[in-house]
């Protein structure tokens, strides 16, 4: 005899007022971000820094040069804002920025990176959105490997490629400028609170580092550090010269430049379990014997390392990689996995933060 399906109890009345309740909010909470783009892109945290940190509505609208007669409109994005936490509000009816408005101020630089702004603006593009709206049919869809991302399948182009430059030059800028304030923000943090990350290193390669912005800032930290910054050449070509750092242009699927330690900052979740193994190896070519200190750095999002708001951040940057890219964000477990495959004998999360963990990978 077939085992009998369980039935589920019928809901409650209370029940069913909160999950109706629930359903809204999942099903309105793409106004969230677009009321964060609107207020970016009206400049509004801007305007209370320049304001002095506070503002009224009548202030605001005078500041921003809006028509009086959205005054009360106005009122209710901002009323949103303070709720989703982007602004704090006094019962008076001032705003003021706090730290994640902070972050979207014109001019602003926290750790080497300035306004966050291109990444909201990134990621509430018509582009992002349209991609997530062609998921269902992504997923009926069966096609050989590899399996182009859902953002490919709807746009025919890849994110941070020639495709996507060449399909829309204006966002494929806003998209690297995204990347650079994702990839930056934080080094400080990471220098204060892991010091010994680096601590006796005589050198590094920061693979992907960009402008150089993380390699320089290590190097102010760690004078004594030899800093290498490997990327594409059309990267390297746009890096502005500096004595600190040592610019390599070349492809880290290809050559590593040889250093104690090799970064991995914010890059192995673009990519495959496959393609992460294929970047592993070579920064095991790259790096010396454990014995000689040599070991890779890797700083990524150890999913299941948060809980509460943090973990929820962490599952829609899975979503994100789902949808956008061929990567994913990876369990304690993944990275383990992939660890072992690439030929790595040993590894250790020796902080986390955040989101975030800070990983050491051992040959």
């Amino acid at each position: 005899m077939a085992a009998q399906a369980p039935t589920m109890a019928v809901p409650t009345d209370a029940q069913l007022i909160q999950a109706q309740a629930d359903l809204w909010c999942q099903s309105l909470c793409f106004l969230t971000p677009m009321a964060l783009r609107c207020a970016i892109q009206l400049g509004i945290p801007t305007a209370i820094h320049r304001l002095g940190g506070t503002a009224s509505l009548p202030d605001l609208v005078t500041a921003l040069s809006l028509p009086p007669s959205k005054t009360p409109y106005l009122g209710r994005l901002l009323r949103m804002l303070v709720t989703s936490g982007t602004l704090a509000s006094t019962e008076a009816g001032i705003y003021c920025l706090n730290a994640v408005s902070y972050l979207l101020v014109d001019g602003i630089v926290v750790d080497g990176e300035a306004s966050q702004k291109a990444i909201v603006l990134a990621t509430s593009s018509r582009h992002y959105l349209e991609a997530a709206l062609g998921l269902a049919d992504w997923f009926r869809k069966d096609v050989p490997p590899p399996l182009p991302s859902p953002f490919e399948h709807v746009h025919g182009a890849a994110l941070f490629e020639e495709s996507m430059a060449l399909l829309d030059p204006e966002s494929d800028k806003v998209f690297h400028e995204a990347l650079a304030a994702h990839d930056h923000l934080g080094i400080g943090t990471i220098l204060r609170e892991c010091h010994d990350l680096f601590k006796g290193l005589e050198s590094l390669t920061d693979c992907c580092g960009g402008d150089g912005t993380t390699a320089r800032a290590i190097v102010q930290a760690f004078p004594h550090i030899k800093c290498h910054v490997l990327d594409l050449p059309k990267v390297i070509e746009k890096a502005p010269a500096s004595d600190a750092v040592n610019y390599v242009a070349g492809d880290l699927f290809h050559s590593i430049p040889p250093a104690q330690a090799v970064m991995l900052k914010l890059v192995l979740h673009f990519w495959s379990d496959e393609d992460c193994i294929n970047i592993l190896a070579q920064c095991k070519k790259a790096i010396p014997s454990r014995e000689m200190g040599g070991k890779v750095i890797v700083i990524d999002i150890v999913v299941g390392s948060a809980s509460g708001p943090m973990l929820e951040t962490q599952m829609l940057m899975d979503m994100l990689m789902l949808v956008c890219t061929r990567g994913k964000q990876r369990d304690e477990n993944d990275w383990a996995a992939i660890f072992t495959k690439a030929g790595f004998s040993d590894y250790k999360i020796v902080n986390k933060l955040g989101v975030r963990g800070v990983i050491e990978v051992y040959p």
